[in-house]
């Protein structure tokens, strides 16, 4: 039996951790996170106990804060999270749902949100199970936190609603029973703190800033194999071209393709300049790198952030609690514009890569369309069709989300960032460029095997051969579907190559 991989929540979270929540993991709390977790609930209880007036314990909310909560603090989490079951769409997928739950969880073991420990156990043991929240895709505006997709998860987690194990979905109530797990009792700042945050947001970017930043890698060494294949002048990539060029982006992502390259020859028949989509390559992917690094840095700072309201900050004597907006997820916002826009401009680099592969006229005398035999086959018609729909896609989507700030909830949310629409939508996109990014490499595939020469550079014959164990010639025509998402498995397990 496998052993799941484990998550400290006394360490920082990474991208990784929430790749690894697709499946059971392993959340291990130390001592140190029980006892900070104590401390602020022990404050909360003393305010409370005294009086004093806590957003979302004592009083209603939103707009409505100005209205006393419930009495009993049971009622009250009713009082949250009924008014919070207004999503709509489809359910997010569930691996996204166990992500933002990782993140949830992580945020919450920081001991300044004042929940109790049980709602930390609870979700440290759904983690350990396949359990997974249904949570609608729609209605959350990214100010306030994710409040009803969040809200929905702590109703699964109540059981009430909808949840999955193993990937079906059923009644919540259900669902606990099957994983193994009890409903979780809450209160009204438990409920609150579950809810009052950018989880799913979050959550969301870092997934997608991975997979971009993993196409944008691949691109990289298909553009190298590309070259290879053509013939092409490696002087392009030049280190003392690029060195003037000043970007730090493009002095790394040449400093890869010459390594990927190393070895390679020109064949002496291309064209002095080639066409900017290889020419300019190491221009483009430069710059899509320096906007990734900033787009690493937002993900590792929301990691890092409690996005809560409000905070408490135990003191020996007593301590603070501190209201205000930490759940107003502009960063992301804007940083999931910016990988909206890298993976448009790496996608449409990558499906103009694959039309002058497959175009004649600039593809060195090959056969049109890759076709073994034109006219009786069609080698990559079909492929190049779904690919150049996909990028179009992908900029038909592209508008800025981080701007459509719209007044809410009677002008207390008076701007919104939209953090969640744009997150999500980095997202599905980093799937849609996954896809061209296949398209791409298969068409490489069958470019070897229509008449290119073999590549001269040892790393790109290595991702060559990689792709002709995995992907038969196109030889007659057949669906391919499949292959495209074969040859991206494939040419993302060549990174391990080592370039």
């Amino acid at each position: 039996m496998t052993t799941p991989p484990t998550v400290d929540l006394a360490a920082a979270l990474t991208p990784a951790d929430l790749e690894a929540a697709r499946d059971p993991v392993a959340v291990s709390a130390d001592a140190a996170v029980r006892e900070r977790v104590a401390a602020s609930r022990t404050l909360l209880d003393g305010v409370l106990g005294g009086g004093q007036a806590v957003y979302g314990s004592t009083t209603g909310f939103g707009a409505l804060v100005g209205y006393a909560g419930r009495a009993d603090q049971r009622d009250q989490a009713d009082n949250t999270l009924a008014h919070l079951g207004a999503g709509h769409g489809p359910d997010i997928d569930p691996h996204l749902a166990r992500a933002t739950m990782l993140v949830r969880t992580w945020s919450l073991a920081q001991g300044v949100s004042g929940v109790s420990a049980p709602v930390v156990d609870a979700l440290v043991a759904m983690l350990g199970t396949s359990f997974a929240p249904a949570m609608p895709r729609l209605g959350s505006v990214g100010a306030s936190g994710d409040l009803i997709p969040l809200g929905a998860a702590a109703q699964a987690l109540r059981g009430r609603g909808h949840a999955y194990v193993d990937g079906v979905r059923m009644p919540a109530a259900d669902a606990l029973t099957k994983a193994g797990l009890d409903p979780l009792r809450l209160d009204g700042r438990d409920a609150l703190a579950l809810v009052n945050g950018t989880s799913l947001t979050t959550a969301a970017l870092a997934l997608a800033a991975r997979r971009v930043r993993t196409a944008h890698r691949v691109v990289q060494l298909l553009t190298c194999l590309l070259a290879d294949l053509l013939g092409c002048d490696p002087q392009f990539l030049d280190e003392r071209l690029i060195a003037r060029f000043r970007h730090d982006g493009a002095v790394h992502v040449a400093g890869v393709m010459r390594a990927a390259l190393s070895g390679a020859t020109p064949s002496g028949t291309r064209p002095l300049q080639e066409p900017y989509s290889i020419r300019c390559a190491p221009q483009l992917l430069g710059a899509a790198e320096d906007a990734l690094r900033h787009v690493d840095g937002v993900v590792a700072a929301d990691l890092g952030a409690v996005s809560d309201n409000p905070l408490f900050f135990p003191r020996a004597d007593a301590g603070d609690v501190v209201h205000g907006g930490n759940f107003f997820g502009q960063p992301a916002a804007f940083a999931a514009d910016v990988l909206t826009m890298v993976t448009a401009q790496v996608g449409n680099l990558a499906e103009r890569q694959l039309d002058l592969l497959v175009d004649p006229a600039r593809n060195g005398g090959l056969p049109p369309m890759l076709a073994a035999g034109p006219g009786q086959q069609h080698g990559l018609q079909g492929v190049q069709l779904a690919a150049t729909a996909l990028i179009a896609d992908i900029r038909r989507d592209a508008m800025p989300a981080s701007i459509q700030s719209l007044p809410t909830n009677l002008h207390n949310q008076d701007v919104v960032p939209f953090g969640t629409q744009a997150a999500l939508r980095a997202l599905d996109q980093a799937a849609s460029l996954r896809l061209i990014t296949g398209s791409l490499a298969l068409g490489l595939r069958q470019a070897a095997h229509v008449g290119t020469r073999l590549p001269g550079a040892p790393g790109c014959a290595r991702i060559l051969d990689a792709l002709a164990a995995a992907i038969e010639p196109i030889d007659p025509d057949r669906p391919l579907e499949r292959d495209v998402r074969v040859a991206a498995d494939t040419v993302e397990n060549s990174l391990n190559f080592g370039f």
